[in-house]
């Protein structure tokens, strides 16, 4: 089995090779595997259609395998869900993580943002082979930290701390987020949906 990631991200792609893991005798590639391309913009209203500009560019590439892209973002309540599908460009078209986690606390202490409550969401758009389209979604509910803490991770896990938690997800590491994360929730959806396929 065959499976492209289209995605850029390097700490997303760990994590899919990570969530994948359960499939046996799979082959994992990614969009930097092929020679040229050119990723088209994301200027999609919802995660789900910025997922399926991200699908459909690659599957223009590489038509006879899986493809699964995901868009996913950061919606901190109090900001009327802002950073929302915005989130890897908060701060600017290319700003670093540490820039859009700096403004995303800017903001909250400007508005003073009370209470603290944020979901990050995934939204999964897959295709297979033959091009049906499958989408899987989902959520992990939190709150944000007043400064970022922890090595691990990427985006905002260092200021995202998780419900029932009281580490952030860049202190609480891969493991946690494999087994609880939104995109390990999405994911696990789509290993369930192949197992009941047979």
């Amino acid at each position: 089995m065959e499976i492209w990631i289209a995605t850029g991200n390097k700490g997303k792609l760990d994590e899919f090779r990570l969530g994948l893991k359960p499939l046996s005798d799979v082959q994992i590639f990614s969009q930097s595997d092929l020679k040229s391309f050119s990723p088209m913009p994301e200027n999609g209203e919802t995660f789900v259609a910025n997922a399926r500009i991200k699908a459909k560019s690659l599957k223009a590439m590489k038509p006879n395998v899986w493809i699964i892209a995901d868009d996913s973002g950061l919606e901190v309540q109090g900001l009327n869900n802002l950073p929302g599908i915005h989130s890897a460009r908060y701060a600017g078209p290319h700003a670093r993580d540490s820039e859009n986690v700096a403004k995303l606390l800017k903001m909250m202490q400007i508005r003073n943002v009370s209470p603290r409550s944020a979901q990050f969401k995934c939204v999964l758009v897959i295709y297979n082979p033959e091009g049906v389209e499958f989408i899987f979604e989902g959520e992990l509910r939190g709150s944000i930290a007043l400064k970022p803490a922890g090595l691990m991770g990427f985006g905002y896990d260092s200021i995202f701390i998780p419900d029932g938690e009281t580490k952030t997800l860049a202190e609480l590491g891969p493991g946690y987020k494999i087994q609880k994360s939104h995109r390990a929730v999405a994911l696990t959806a789509f290993l369930e949906h192949l197992k009941n396929q047979g």
